[in-house]
């Protein structure tokens, strides 16, 4: 009853309007959309309530039997709209049990500046300039121009979600709450295997635990290994939004994974790294785009002046150039684990004025500035 009541709330919520619109397209008919309103962070929550029912039914967690402890767990403020997903196993012994220490806070209040920064400094600045780059008719758009379009795009998602995820680990320690890590440079893989092991760790965990094993993993004839791939990457697909174009991302992760376990890791592995990282820079710029713009026909049309379709490059794009190298260097190098090598080796004195000069340039930022867009309130 409890996985069956979530499993409703999920769909009705979320894709039922979905199924009305393909209803209308595919027979003609003109059933109206329900009037309803997307509960904020609804996917996040069901998965959660769910880990719950099922860890229990396995055995692997203790009945919670404190109604104030469990509603802690479901609503807990600082990952309840955009993860990391966490499963009631991972918190089951802080919720009673945690101490909050000043070393564990003061590390909190690190995490959620760099947090802070990420989303703040580096991916709405980006996004600005996919904005405008996606508003651009295609026929005007330089084959440059859309390089530079979804590289930001992919910084954008990439500083978005993961400072997101900071932010809320670093307020868990703050209460004591030691929430898992979602993000492990995952621009700094060689495959899409590996992306997909350092991108939203938390949601492939999920989907690993209680979808992938008990369809029989990988311990079953290739052609089921296969199906069980592709269900996974359908619902992985299907979970980030109710759109075609998220399913046929999915899916095409999907294939690729496929075809990596058939043969390309094996060519991968016996190519220098560099190349494998080049493979991988290319299938995810391509993955954005299917998941960035909503219209097949418009994903169609992006990838072929990605590949040369217009002209080289022209003087709008010169401009953006000109505006936004610099915080597009930033982003990258912050993809890498370079900074926080970096980090490591400075005093803590310039360390604590650089953690100050974030807060206090991304909470002038937050004042002064209209574009602060929530890429995941979809999802």
């Amino acid at each position: 009853t409890s996985i069956a009541v979530n499993l409703f709330m999920l769909g009705f919520f979320k894709y039922s309007n979905f199924f009305v619109h393909n209803l209308n397209n595919s027979f003609g008919l003109n059933i109206e959309w329900l009037e309803i309103a997307l509960p904020i962070g609804i996917s996040f929550y069901t998965f959660q309530t769910m880990s719950y029912t099922i860890d229990l039914y396995r055995g692997k967690v203790n009945v919670q039997k404190n109604i104030i402890s469990f509603g802690a767990y479901v609503a807990m403020f600082p990952q309840l709209i955009a993860g990391p997903i966490v499963t009631y196993s991972i918190v089951e012994h802080d919720l009673n049990n945690r101490k909050e220490t000043v070393d564990q806070f003061a590390q909190g209040i690190r995490r959620f500046i760099e947090g802070l920064g990420k989303k703040v400094l580096i991916a709405n600045n980006v996004g600005i300039l996919w904005e405008n780059i996606r508003l651009t008719p295609i026929n005007e758009l330089s084959f440059i121009g859309s390089w530079i379009g979804i590289i930001a795009f992919a910084l954008q998602i990439y500083f978005d979600f993961s400072g997101y995820s900071d932010m809320a680990i670093g307020l868990g320690h703050m209460m004591g709450f030691n929430f898992p890590e979602n993000f492990n440079y995952p621009y700094i893989s060689k495959s899409a295997t590996e992306f997909w092991r350092r991108w939203h760790m938390t949601l492939g965990g999920w989907f690993r635990e209680y979808v992938y094993i008990p369809l029989g993993g990988n311990r079953c004839s290739k052609i089921r290994y296969y199906f069980n791939l592709t269900t996974v990457w359908f619902l992985t697909g299907l979970w980030h939004g109710a759109s075609w174009n998220f399913i046929c991302w999915g899916l095409y992760f999907g294939f690729i994974i496929i075809l990596e376990k058939i043969f390309i890791l094996q060519i991968l592995e016996k190519l220098p790294h560099f190349f494998g990282r080049i493979y991988l820079i290319l299938v995810a710029l391509i993955g954005w785009v299917i998941f960035a713009i909503d219209e097949i026909v418009g994903v169609s049309s992006f990838i072929k002046v990605m590949f040369g379709e217009n002209y080289f490059l022209d003087n709008q794009t010169m401009y953006y150039l000109k505006n936004y190298w610099l915080i597009l260097i930033i982003g990258i190098i912050f993809c890498t684990p370079m900074p926080n090598t970096f980090k490591k080796k400075i005093p803590w004195l310039p360390t604590y004025i650089f953690y100050m000069g974030v807060l206090i340039l991304s909470t002038a930022y937050l004042v002064d500035s209209t574009f602060n867009p929530f890429l995941y309130f979809r999802f």
